[in-house]
């Protein structure tokens, strides 16, 4: 079993850039592939794959909506995860989550048996 727990979120204007990142501890980390999810605060919502990265760093996916302006990587060595943000915009605006599971890498969040608590990132306009 692994635990992961976020940090980087915050409140950043328009055009502006955050980092998050993801601490693994438990499990060696280079065994999982991680993934960010998002979830926006509107009723029936559901957490909206953002990014995935393979257990060695060697393969990336993004969301459409973020190609070109997320980047995914991990340090295997300090079990981190990390999400930069840039050109950040209000439909950015959620509760982002990492998540773990064993081996491939999915698009699916209910292929992750593991997940963090979440950080809030607030985009103003």
């Amino acid at each position: 079993q692994v635990q992961l727990v976020e940090s980087g979120g915050g409140l950043v204007q328009a055009g502006g850039s955050l980092r998050l990142s993801c601490a693994a501890s438990g499990r060696t980390s280079s065994n999982y592939a991680m993934g960010w999810f998002r979830q926006r605060q509107a009723p029936g919502k559901e957490r909206e794959f953002v990014s995935a990265i393979s257990r060695d760093g060697g393969s990336t996916n993004y969301a459409d909506s973020v190609k070109g302006r997320f980047t995914i990587s991990r340090d295997n060595a300090n079990n981190t995860v990390y999400l930069q943000m840039n050109s950040l915009n209000p439909e950015d605006t959620a509760a982002y989550y990492c998540a773990a599971r064993r081996f491939a890498v999915s698009l699916t969040a209910d292929e992750y048996p593991y997940w963090g608590q979440g950080t809030q990132v607030t985009v103003s306009s």
